[in-house]
């Protein structure tokens, strides 16, 4: 039997095989269109649909004995259904400013720090609550129409199965989920107007929804006592994949959006964690929880130095046989004659805004201390120190909320940069082991399926059969000396910034 981990993203759906000792057989993934304009920022939930059933009837043409797979997603993004499950609107993404009056009128019917304190979540209009009750408010006829209401995951769990479940850490995401009592909070869904009977059952983390449809099994191929499982909120499946299974590890989320994830061996101060903005989020062990740290280009702001501005270099890097990240790291050191110091630049990476702890959606990036000397060198090994400063931001901002870990364990691409781990271990003083799948997300969804199913006893039998560490990387004192001096300048940035922009 093989167990497969399906992780739905923004704009594309990733399905991993694994086999019975959790060895990666083989993977497929679809994309499906995402709308940006000015007043908002779609997706066609039934494309969605098409992408899963597609990716994984390509898997079980190499791979027919699938027996279990289990389901993550991002957050957040919701839909409105009608009694077939069938989405009578587009869905708005977490970046949709909609929404936000109605965040701002809920958070004054019952308060900013009950909402907190109810849900481990600062008010904010990218949760899930404030848009239902846009929708309700600008669309009536949409609202009384709904039988149903699904975030992702649990929208293609009833497309899977028939069967309505969403899982704890999902279910947080809307900002209107009990974190003590794994509830739906009935103070919340009154104070919005919102019918609470149209959310899925909260249930915990990994818990099988359940075999899949004839209608499944016939688009698929699938068998048709293939189980599929509840798994969570993409970040909490990443943590799982990462090993991190109690508060002595973080993780580093090293992808386009880079993430820290401590873990929480019990609830943390609530009024520490909001005033960062910080989310507070049941983990796949009882009692514990998880916090997001983020920010919103990590490698994405990579991505768009080498896109934007690194072509020719492109073109001499594939003459080389080797990638553009890494002509640019060898550039920097051979600039440097060999030796390996900060660019003494500073970039604020908020490309795409700045999350938190200032959730500031109109922070925009800036590049400073540039000259008619600098190299593209120079700036993309500044944009990679950039991150890691942002990082430290977080860090620091978490100190009081009772964070005890001494390490992280880095997944995703940018784990694969040796450059840039040694830099972030450099920056947080915090040795840093990079694992070997940059897809921890599947990963960990594999594992919580493989649970569910029988092929593993617990979380560390699963660890232990799926999770690989390839290097780790300790700070250097001397390195981390210099990084300092420019971070005490760097933390200084957004403030000067900020009111030109």
């Amino acid at each position: 039997m093989k167990i497969a981990g399906l992780d739905i993203g923004t704009t594309r759906c990733k399905l991993t095989v694994f086999d019975e000792n959790g060895k990666m057989l083989g993977k497929a993934s679809r994309d499906y269109p995402v709308r940006r304009h000015v007043s908002g920022h779609k997706i066609d939930v039934s494309g969605i649909m098409d992408g899963v059933f597609a990716a994984i009837r390509e898997m079980t043409e190499q791979y027919p004995d699938i027996g279990g797979i289990g389901v993550t997603s991002f957050g957040e993004t919701f839909v409105m259904v009608d009694a077939e499950g069938q989405p009578l609107h587009d869905a708005m993404l977490y970046t949709d400013p909609r929404g936000a009056e109605e965040c701002a009128a809920l958070s004054e019917r019952i308060g900013e720090r009950r909402i907190a304190h109810i849900t481990g979540l600062r008010p904010h209009e990218m949760y899930s609550i404030g848009k239902m009750m846009w929708i309700k408010a600008h669309h009536p006829e949409t609202y009384a129409a709904a039988k149903h209401v699904h975030l992702i995951e649990d929208y293609v769990v009833r497309h899977l199965t028939g069967n309505a479940q969403i899982d704890y850490s999902l279910a947080t995401r809307t900002m209107a989920f009990d974190i003590r009592t794994m509830s739906w909070s009935d103070e919340v869904f009154e104070a919005a107007g919102i019918d609470r009977d149209l959310m899925s059952e909260p249930v915990p983390t990994g818990t099988p929804a359940g075999c899949i449809t004839e209608e499944t099994a016939r688009k698929t191929g699938l068998p048709k006592e293939c189980r599929i499982v509840s798994i969570s909120h993409d970040q909490v499946a990443a943590a799982v994949g990462a090993g991190a299974f109690d508060g002595s590890v973080a993780v580093d989320g090293a992808g386009t959006v880079e993430c820290l994830t401590p873990i929480y061996d019990s609830l943390p101060d609530i009024d520490v964690m909001s005033r960062g903005y910080f989310s507070v989020v049941p983990y796949v062990l009882p009692g514990k929880y998880v916090a997001y740290a983020f920010s919103y280009t990590g490698g994405a702001l990579i991505q768009w130095c080498t896109d934007t501005l690194a072509g020719h270099e492109k073109v001499l890097a594939k003459s080389e046989g080797i990638s553009v990240n890494e002509y640019l790291e060898r550039a920097y050191l051979l600039a440097n004659d060999g030796k390996e110091k900060p660019s003494g630049l500073l970039v604020l990476p908020h490309f795409a805004g700045a999350a938190t702890p200032y959730m500031d959606t109109g922070s925009r990036g800036a590049i400073l201390g540039l000259t008619s000397g600098t190299g593209l060198p120079e700036i993309y090994r500044a944009c990679m120190e950039g991150v890691a400063y942002e990082m430290r931001v977080n860090y620091e901002a978490l100190a009081g909320s009772g964070i005890r870990f001494t390490k992280l364990n880095a997944t995703g691409g940018g784990a694969r940069s040796k450059v840039w781990m040694q830099m972030k271990a450099d920056v947080l003083d915090l040795p840093i082991t990079a694992l070997r799948t940059a897809d921890a997300g599947t990963v960990g969804s594999a594992m919580l399926t493989g649970i569910a199913t029988g092929l593993f006893r617990d979380l560390d039998d699963a660890a232990a059969h799926m999770v690989e560490e390839t290097e780790t990387y300790a700070p250097r004192a001397d390195m981390h000396e210099a990084y300092m001096e420019i971070y005490d300048r760097y933390r200084r940035v957004y403030d000067a910034v900020r009111p030109l922009v």
